[in-house]
């Protein structure tokens, strides 16, 4: 018997769940490669981080190795919980304006290295960047950024 949905959709709706699933099993890791990988990822993204400090009078080497290795340290998560949930985690209610501001900031990072060549803009970019990454890592840790918020109003009399 045929219901609304595959009526309207012409029956395909159960092949794509079926290639959808074909592609997960495939793509499958055991938790032991799970970890390997997202250590080797975060390892890689540390290692990255490091050498672009070596490199910070040049823009544009700075730039690319810093937001390169902070991309590769970020996305390890994904090994661990998947990149689908990775994705609907990042735009969760909670952390969409924080990870707006830092796939902005990411962007400018590379655009103020790229293309306009300044130091200072990058090096602003990437202190945004930063700041973007902890207020979102900090979602994940209950209270964590009323916490913040509430130093921020005490030490400096303003609120984030």
């Amino acid at each position: 018997m045929w219901n609304l949905n595959q009526l309207i959709s012409g029956g395909d709706e159960e092949q794509q769940d079926n290639l959808l699933g074909d592609t997960e099993g495939l793509c499958s890791l055991s938790p032991l490669q799970r970890i390997y990988g997202f250590a080797a990822c975060l390892l890689a993204g540390l290692v990255l981080m490091f050498l672009s400090l070596i490199v910070f009078a040049k823009p544009i080497k700075f730039a690319l190795l810093f937001t390169f290795g902070n991309i590769l340290a970020v996305g390890s998560t994904a090994f661990l919980i998947g990149p689908e949930q990775q994705m609907r985690m990042m735009l969760d209610p909670v952390r969409i304006f924080a990870t707006a501001i830092y796939i902005g900031c990411v962007v400018l990072a590379l655009i103020c290295a790229l293309w306009i060549h300044s130091k200072i803009l990058t090096l602003i970019a990437i202190i945004c960047e930063i700041c973007a990454l902890v207020w979102y890592s900090l979602s994940y840790i209950p209270f964590a950024r009323r916490v913040v918020s509430d130093m921020t109003i005490r030490l400096f009399d303003t609120e984030i």
